[in-house]
């Protein structure tokens, strides 16, 4: 019996292992940044590397107009409420030509906070954005801005949704 047992563990365990070098998941992390999280594939790349003067990143999905993600933090008052976090970042979007404002939802993964979509079109090529505000502390805020293709977008929504539940502040 202790045998069987002693089995199944050491099987799990080889699954857990395999399943994360056959999907290629990784962990951010760099000594200029804050924060980690994981990325489900391969086929995201680095474009802007974190350094002591920003501690942003940026990462592409394959190509840039597949998807390409932002990290940014940004301070707040510290009584500010995501909708008016979220109305002041819309400010700087409404101008893109087509936009079209989306919903917003409550997101939960290691830091709360919501996400807010939209449309917009880029050389006659329908886009969407996909933006995660998660709150670290009362007064930051870091902003995980995801813009792609709608379609493919779309498609990575549940590579997204990880890279965001798996932010977390070190």
């Amino acid at each position: 019996m202790k045998n069987k047992i002693l089995f199944a563990m050491v099987c799990a365990l080889m699954f857990s292992l395999l399943s994360a070098v056959a999907f290629g998941q990784s962990e951010f992390s760099d000594s200029n940044a804050d924060y980690t999280f994981s990325l489900p594939s391969d086929d995201w790349k680095m474009t802007v590397k974190p350094s002591a003067m920003s501690p942003n990143v940026e990462y592409v999905y394959r190509f840039k107009n597949e998807a390409h993600l932002e990290v940014r933090k940004t301070s707040v008052k510290a009584s500010a409420l995501f909708g008016s976090i979220i109305r002041e970042e819309e400010q700087k979007l409404q101008f893109r030509p087509g936009y079209v404002a989306g919903r917003e939802e409550n997101f939960k993964g290691a830091l709360e906070g919501r996400v807010f979509n939209y449309e917009f079109v880029r050389s006659g090529r329908n886009m969407s954005g996909r933006h995660y505000f998660l709150r670290s502390n009362p007064s930051t805020v870091y902003i995980l801005r995801f813009t792609g293709e709608r379609d493919s977008l779309r498609t990575l929504r549940n590579e997204t949704d990880l890279i965001a539940r798996t932010f977390k502040i070190n």
